[in-house]
This record gives C-alpha cells, structure tokens and sequence, in this order.
C-alpha cells in the first residue's frame, strides 16, 4: 500500500503534481476521469491501482520489445 499512501498524501498536498505524474506515467486520461467520478473505491486507491497497472504493463512491453544496447554507447 505504498503507492496508496503516497498517492493519498499528493491528493491532499499537490493534487497537480500528481496528475503531472500520472501524465508522466501514460496513465489513460480516460481512466483517471473514471477514478474520480465513478469509482466505488476511493480516489486515492483507484489512482494507485492504475499506477500499479500501469507500470506492469511498461514492464511487460519492455520485455516483449527488448533491445539490444547500441554499440558504441556504453559508459
């Protein structure tokens, strides 16, 4: 419940720069929208599912589209 803790106090602080984040993060504007107008939940743990959702998902599309590093571009 990391991410619900985090997420609930930003709601509370700087509701902007959350949404920064979850513009950041891909998050579906869609989706956000639904969070905080139909979600049985509360925001702040409908928000933090999608975050947890979305993250797996960038994961999993860097697994299947793995590449190779770039010769000539190591440190």
């Amino acid at each position: 419940m990391h991410i619900a803790d985090r997420v609930e106090r930003l709601l509370r602080a700087d509701p902007d720069l959350l949404m920064s984040y979850l513009y950041r993060l891909d998050v579906e504007q869609k989706r956000i929208k639904e969070a905080m107008e139909v979600s049985i939940f509360p925001v702040h743990i409908t928000f933090a599912n999608l975050i947890w959702e979305r993250q797996k998902q960038r994961i999993e599309t860097k697994r299947k589209y793995k590449q190779e590093p770039i010769k000539g571009w190591e440190f």
